[in-house]
């Protein structure tokens, strides 16, 4: 039996795109779980907190070299990113651990907040931290500034206080 070339071309990529989705684990090959469409929390048993070098002086970033940023709108150690705006900005989770304090970090200015989906959440100076899935590489700022989901986002100096070009 014949069959037309469209319909054996259609069914192999249909195999394809099926064999590309199969079960089992999955992690990422992204560098540094960048360019995910819906990033999950950066859960990790004391999730490590240290400095970088950047285009904006020295700023926090978490155990991956990625930027971490904190929330306008977020109000003491309670975090008011969940759903859309936490698959954008995800959070930097932790089980079980205050965190690690690495290379400029200091370990007193750590601490963790629970989010209202079970979560805990790394806090740095009384900030929750978070990153931003428009960062393709460590050390990237591009989340600096930024006006989402209510508020302005900005990277944390190693002090705990953010970084703002107009202060």
């Amino acid at each position: 039996m014949k069959r037309p070339l469209s319909l054996v071309i259609g069914a192999s990529a249909v195999a394809a795109a099926v064999a590309g989705c199969g079960g089992g684990s999955h992690t990422s090959s992204t560098a540094a779980g960048y360019g995910a469409a819906a990033p999950a929390p950066a859960a990790a048993v004391g999730a490590k907190v240290a400095t970088r070098p950047t285009r904006l002086g020295r700023v926090l970033v978490d155990g991956r070299g990625r930027t971490l940023y904190l929330f306008g709108k977020d109000k003491g150690t309670a975090s008011s990113c969940t759903g859309a705006c936490a698959s954008v900005w995800p959070p930097l989770t932790t089980r079980g651990a205050k965190g690690v304090a690495g290379t400029g970090v200091r370990a007193a200015r750590l601490g963790t907040t629970r989010r209202g989906d079970g979560h805990t959440e790394l806090t740095y100076a009384g900030h929750p931290l978070y990153t931003y899935a428009g960062d393709a590489r460590a050390g990237d700022v591009k989340g600096q500034g930024l006006d989402q989901f209510g508020a302005e986002w900005y990277v944390l100096a190693p002090s705990g206080r953010k970084i703002d070009g107009d202060s």
